[in-house]
């Protein structure tokens, strides 16, 4: 395999089996202090066909690699058809994983968090107070120039996320717009999800088709898919469609729990499905995702495959961050975190989620 196919694969892996053996993240930052971020690509060397066993052998590739780590994985609104749009990072998921790499957390950042997004030179941004799906955004802008600069917006969001948990360092990460997210559950022919409410589309009509954007602006005009709760198994428009919903019972919280879901829904479909052991299977999955990942390197793939291979998705447990709306005069100004929130992204600074999680049970989606 080629030397960027090998980081593509990883890069597909990374977002397809966050757990069992054949995680991989290709995209990887080191951050020190308030979270600056520094990248540079790589990737995985390819391993002899049948290793010799010898007692003078090196260890595996990431035998040195230990906990605890934490990862990123965002959704990233690009809307390419508008020139001057810049990134904005609807979805944040963070993982973390414990020390003894052998239980994992997934939780998200409400987008519309309230935080303080600090100076930015690189983009000309001079800091200040806003929702955290801007500081993508206002990082990613160039001066002179209406072209998007996603690695340098996803450099502002580091430094945004690490000042505000309190995580100093995210060794790896993976940024993959919701276009890209529906062809890789397509790639793996579709997905079992769990439906938990009633849920109604605002942007698809019931046969995948499009709505029609409303004549002036004011929303969309037509039918609209249903999802109704049940087990359900879903193509990837309807995957994507269900987990992108905000506008319903919950809101964004609701919308952050199947986003969760779905994540460790791909986790576990992958994995049946032996995709992460299967170089063909990888490379129809990098082949259908085309450019619609964004990816960097750090450490090889290979050296996390080996490192986190024994995690399964049972080890992986969703967290919800209970918070509120936020606003000053009559206006809507973001979102906060309540107290039990807050808590627990101290807990994972400390890497003591699970003891935080033991006292907080109500914080675990069932």
């Amino acid at each position: 395999m080629r030397k960027q196919q090998m980081i593509w694969t990883a890069a597909v892996v990374a977002f397809l089996v966050l757990a069992g053996g054949g995680v991989a993240y290709a995209l990887h930052t080191r951050t020190a202090g308030n979270g600056a971020a520094a990248a540079t690509a790589s990737a995985a060397p390819s391993a002899p066909a049948s290793p010799a066993p010898s007692a003078s052998s090196a260890p595996p590739p990431g035998a040195e690699v230990t906990g605890p780590l934490d990862l990123l994985l965002l959704g990233v609104d690009t809307r390419v058809s508008i020139p001057d749009w810049q990134p904005h990072s609807d979805a944040i998921m963070l993982l973390h994983l414990e020390r003894g790499l052998d239980q994992g957390y997934l939780y998200s950042l409400p987008r519309d968090l309230r935080v303080n997004i600090p100076a930015f030179p690189k983009s000309g941004f001079k800091g200040g107070r806003y929702k955290i799906t801007e500081a993508m955004s206002r990082g990613a802008k160039v001066p002179g120039s209406d072209k998007a600069n996603v690695q340098q917006g996803y450099e502002l969001l580091v430094k945004t996320i690490s000042a505000y948990t309190g995580i100093k360092t995210f060794q790896a990460g993976a940024i993959l717009n919701f276009g890209g997210l529906e062809k890789l559950t397509d790639a793996l022919g579709g997905v079992t999800m769990k439906i938990d409410q009633k849920v109604v589309s605002i942007h698809r009509r019931p046969d995948g088709g499009k709505r029609t954007l409303q004549r002036g602006g004011g929303g969309y005009v037509g039918p609209q898919a249903v999802y109704l709760p049940g087990t359900r198994n879903l193509v990837g428009w309807q995957a994507i469609d269900y987990a992108r919903q905000r506008y319903t019972a919950g809101g964004d919280y609701t919308r952050q729990r199947h986003q969760r879901q779905l994540v460790r829904a791909l986790v576990s479909k992958a994995l049946d499905a032996g995709y992460a052991t299967d170089p063909a299977k990888l490379q129809s999955v990098l082949t259908a995702l085309g450019d619609s990942l964004v990816y960097l390197g750090g450490r090889t793939p290979l050296e996390y495959a080996s490192a986190l291979g024994t995690l399964k998705p049972a080890q992986l447990t969703l967290v919800g961050l209970p918070g509120d709306a936020v606003g000053s005069g009559g206006h809507y100004l973001g979102e906060q975190l309540l107290p039990a929130g807050k808590g627990f992204l101290k807990a994972v600074a400390a890497d003591q989620a699970g003891t935080y999680l033991a006292k907080h049970p109500e914080l675990v989606n069932r």
